[in-house]
């Protein structure tokens, strides 16, 4: 089950801690982030023990507009993580919802 950028937000917004990754690269994340562990996509395989510790937690895992992130996502499920969520529509999505309540 993937995760909204509206819950995510609430999420945030409340203060609760959340395990969050940005799959994007080190430049995208340079110009604007979300306070997310950077890890980009195909450094994943190789940083796997930045994030065992959390291989039964809930992760939530976003990119630009969400591509990204669902094969993170797929990835990860494939190397056993168990409750691993896509942030739909990315922090393209994030910051669109940010723009409307301006």
């Amino acid at each position: 089950m993937d995760i909204t950028v509206e819950e995510l937000k609430k999420r945030l917004d409340s203060g609760e801690a959340v395990n969050l990754i940005d799959v994007r690269e080190e430049h995208e994340y340079e110009e604007d982030n979300l306070g997310a562990h950077l890890i980009p996509l195909g450094e994943l395989p190789s940083r796997l023990d930045e994030i065992e510790a959390l291989r039964d937690e809930e992760l939530l895992v976003h990119c630009r507009s969400g591509a990204r992130s669902e094969r993170a996502k797929q990835f990860l499920i494939s190397q056993g993580f168990s409750n691993v969520r896509n942030v739909l529509g990315g922090i393209l999505a994030y910051r669109e919802l940010e723009g409307d309540e301006d």
